[in-house]
């Protein structure tokens, strides 16, 4: 069993938090950042308008010379490509000012226009873009074009704008540099955990989740998973003892049993019904001694300590005395044993004696589920740098429901076959000691199909 690798990137629960507190930062940013530019706009809006209403009054009071006199003084005054005039005759030819030309669009009306395009002129110092301005009839009967360029008032507002993004831009650089800093610690030591609940997982339950000296919420949790081990591991050592003394007590006296039996039933004479009744009890006391053999042999191997024995070793022999060695018993059943291997293998780490029992025992099974004229295939693969083995054959099957249940201890699918039902349980705890991965699935064809991945995932033995 493997445990969830740690979430990474968004998808841990503090990215995700730290990136909605982002997300409603910016945003709340943006919209004061919006309603700060609308009211200022409008602000200086209504004060260009203002100003430019004040000098269109100012210009209505004089006319002939005077006016052209105040107008040509007003010049001194105005800032260049901000404030701009024309005065023309009534039949709007240009009599003086620097718009030569009445901008298209104005209505004469003597009311102030928003123009999104002012004067079209080459002259860099009249206003180009958007303005204010107004056409408004002198006394004397000419026209008076007053222009007021918008875009050099509204630089108070391009300031504020560039102000508020650089103070944003600076508020979220730190901001992803704290996202990084602050996911980072928590997931280094998600993974320090996770490390050490893959041991626990894998059956040693010495391990313990590490304890950092800060005394925080993961501290505060690992404390009492910790607790928890500490009682799980000494249930499992009680309740472990109990069945490993009564699997080795009785051994003794049902030894001695069947030796008594034995000589009762050489005294006994041949083909009498108390030869046939001890023949049954001998019987009976084989298959229980072979229980407790079975159920011993598990003890031994959830014992982690068999990993001293652990060596490295090329699957392609073992896989080979496998095949020579069951070849006699698929013959002797009427079924096809095939060996598929490639030319190498990469090699695995393992106890070749403990390995070599698995694969017979699931060798074993699928030989003996398999009706004759069936076929039974040995396969290796590389996968991905590592050996995979699978077992495939023509037998019944294994219903989806029950292949989790096949390795508990004295579980069988049926009873036709005979066994103790510790063949797989056996196998399931081979395969837990080495930290490999048993997939049980059904060929499309009909028949089992067991894959042994022989990639050591959650821990490293030895």
């Amino acid at each position: 069993m493997s445990l969830p690798n740690p979430s990474k990137g968004w998808r841990s629960s503090s990215s995700r938090l730290l990136a909605l507190y982002s997300f409603l930062f910016v945003a709340w940013s943006c919209i004061l950042m919006g309603v700060l530019y609308y009211e200022v706009s409008d602000y200086l809006g209504n004060l260009a308008r203002h100003s430019l209403m004040q000098r269109q009054h100012l210009f209505a009071r004089f006319e002939g010379e005077q006016l052209d006199e105040a107008l040509a003084t007003s010049m001194t005054f105005d800032m260049r490509a901000v404030d701009a005039y024309g005065l023309f005759d009534q039949q709007h030819k240009p009599l003086s000012g620097p718009i030569q030309s009445i901008p298209q669009g104005l209505p004469l009306d003597g009311q102030i226009h928003a123009l999104s395009s002012c004067i079209d002129s080459d002259d860099p110092n009249l206003p180009q873009d958007s303005c204010d301005a107004v056409a408004t009839q002198t006394q004397d009967g000419r026209w008076l074009v007053l222009v007021r360029d918008n875009g050099s008032l509204f630089a108070v507002t391009r300031i504020i704008l560039h102000a508020l993004i650089w103070g944003l831009s600076l508020t979220i650089i730190p901001g992803i540099a704290g996202w990084h800093l602050l996911r980072r610690r928590p997931l280094q030591r998600i993974r320090s955990i996770q490390a050490s609940a893959e041991a626990i997982v894998a059956g040693d339950l010495t391990y313990r989740l590490p304890l950092s000296n800060r005394r925080d919420e993961l501290d505060m949790l690992a404390a009492i998973v910790n607790a928890m081990l500490d009682r799980i591991e000494l249930l499992m050592h009680e309740v472990k003892g109990v069945c490993d003394n009564i699997a080795h007590d009785l051994r003794t006296p049902l030894t001695r049993l069947r030796a008594q039996l034995y000589r009762m039933r050489q005294q006994a004479v041949e083909g009498s019904a108390e030869a046939l009744q001890l023949d049954e009890v001998i019987g009976e006391t084989d298959t229980l001694m072979a229980r407790f053999r079975g159920l011993l042999r598990i003890s031994e191997l959830e014992d982690h300590q068999r990993r001293s024995g652990f060596l490295q070793l090329d699957p392609l022999p073992l896989l080979q005395e496998l095949y020579d060695f069951y070849l006699p018993l698929a013959e002797e059943g009427q079924v096809t044993l095939t060996l598929e291997t490639p030319a190498a293998l990469p090699g695995l780490t393992g106890d070749r004696a403990l390995l070599f029992e698995a694969l017979a025992n699931l060798l074993s099974n699928s030989i003996k589920f398999t009706p004759p004229g069936g076929e039974v295939i040995l396969r290796a693969t590389d996968d991905n740098g590592s050996p995979r083995i699978e077992v495939l054959d023509t037998g019944p099957g294994i219903p989806e429901a029950e292949r989790v249940a096949v390795f508990q201890r004295f579980y069988r699918v049926d009873d036709k076959h005979g066994g103790f039902g510790l063949g797989l349980s056996i196998v399931a705890a081979i395969v837990s000691l080495h930290g490999f991965s048993l997939e049980v699935n059904n060929r499309e064809s009909g028949g089992a199909w067991l894959t042994l991945h022989c990639r050591q995932s959650l821990i490293n033995p030895g």
